[in-house]
């Protein structure tokens, strides 16, 4: 799967380690950064894995940051985009059954990198169940 992934500093020290987890499956990660723990804005970093998931040349956007709200925010202002907060496996799942979610936000300050890398693994392992929760997906859209 081609994946594109992009954070701030906060989510600096997460983004590796979810890169290699997701190459050492197998998957294409285009990495969008942060490169550093220097502090920057993550509008800057979300942006560029927006517009991928949102004109389709990748199929998932990991974005990290202290919270996880501020990408979340800004990925969902892209009209194909439907980022979920997850802070939990579950979170992750149901975000791809029920939701179709094809980016996933992780809060940083809150999860562990074990916790990160094991929702981001479910996140692209797991298929949209259609059916019912499509007709929902579809009313998102304004």
């Amino acid at each position: 799967m081609k994946i594109a992934i992009g954070c701030d500093h906060a989510g600096f020290p997460y983004k590796d380690v979810i890169v290699k987890a997701l190459n050492k499956e197998g998957h294409e990660v285009i990495d969008h950064g942060t490169h550093s723990s220097d502090s920057v804005d993550y509008p800057d970093f979300v942006h560029p894995v927006a517009s991928m998931v949102d004109a389709g040349e990748v199929e998932r956007g990991i974005l990290i940051c202290g919270s996880g709200n501020g990408v979340c925010m800004t990925a969902n202002k892209h009209d194909g985009v439907r980022a979920a907060l997850c802070w939990k496996r579950e979170i992750a799942e149901l975000a791809r059954q029920h939701n179709d979610a094809n980016s996933i936000c992780i809060p940083a300050r809150f999860v562990s990198k074990k916790m990160a890398v094991d929702m981001v693994k479910i996140f692209v392992s797991t298929e949209f169940e259609g059916g019912r929760h499509q007709r929902r997906v579809n009313k998102i859209s304004c």
